[in-house]
């Protein structure tokens, strides 16, 4: 397993749970100098950061980058592949689909998260299925012919009303025509919404892509009530070898979080 933290560049989204938030460069010097394998991270657009300079930063630092977030199509832009309108699920795609070009540069997978958006008051859920379905199907494509992965999150009741928990995501992975579709385990959504996180990874271990290492208050684990004794027998028994990324809150500050969050991947995963 390695170790990632998270770096936002996108100023409509500073209150939400990224741990670096400022100049791309010396976010990734202060990740790669705690031992960080990685960084996750989150632009406003495909075109927001030089493919070239991200490329020279992760040389120069020997620091990867792991995975990009799609979120600001959301925040920003207002898009999600379930709106009603077929014009806007169209710019979601588009928008996905650039981020997907930009992170496969760096052989990084892209992460659908807040953009799969909701089922829509007044529309059937079966209808909204079908549209992230179609929309999902059309981005793996994408993917795969970058040859990276895609990463689908499912989130927590109060953050979409699609999928909650993996044994629902799970089910509708299985109805797409996909090879290259994985899930993101994101510890705090499972917090809240799981029976039990570590008997979800053991069942459901092979559909899991990604981890996202958040403790129940979403700040870095170690600072909430998570039991990661279990959780981390269970990702060693699967055999998990991704990335273990820290998407919490900058608590108390951003650089208090990620010595809290390398001394927790060290304690459990080292």
């Amino acid at each position: 397993m390695k170790s990632a933290i998270t770096i936002a560049l996108v100023p409509q989204i500073k209150s939400g749970p990224w741990v670096f938030w400022k100049n791309l460069e010396d976010s990734m010097a202060k990740a790669a100098a705690l031992g960080f394998d990685a960084v996750e991270l989150f632009t406003a657009s495909a075109t927001a950061v030089d493919a070239r300079l991200l490329q020279q930063l992760s040389e120069s630092y020997r620091i990867r980058v792991c995975a990009v977030g799609t979120g600001a199509g959301k925040v920003v832009q207002g898009l999600t592949l379930t709106d009603p309108d077929a014009g806007v699920r169209a710019r979601a795609i588009d928008f996905i689909s650039e981020m997907i070009g930009f992170g496969a540069a760096s052989t990084a997978p892209a992460i659908i998260g807040s953009m799969q958006g909701n089922v829509p008051q007044g529309t059937e859920r079966a209808v909204a299925l079908q549209w992230l379905s179609e929309g999902i199907s059309i981005l793996s494509d994408v993917a795969q012919k970058k040859g990276v992965q895609l990463i689908y999150e499912p989130l927590n009741r109060y953050e979409t009303n699609i999928f909650n928990c993996f044994v629902d995501a799970v089910a509708w992975l299985k109805t797409l025509d996909t090879t290259n579709v994985q899930l993101l385990a994101d510890l705090f959504h499972m917090n809240i919404e799981e029976d039990s996180i570590p008997g979800t990874i053991y069942q459901y271990g092979s559909y899991i892509g990604h981890v996202h290492f958040a403790d129940s208050n979403r700040r870095a684990i170690g600072m909430g009530h998570t039991h990661m004794n279990d959780i981390a027998k269970a990702l060693q028994s699967i055999a998990y070898s991704g990335y273990i990324s820290a998407e919490v809150f900058p608590w108390p500050n951003s650089d208090a979080a990620a010595r809290q969050t390398i001394n927790a991947f060290n304690t459990w995963f080292k």
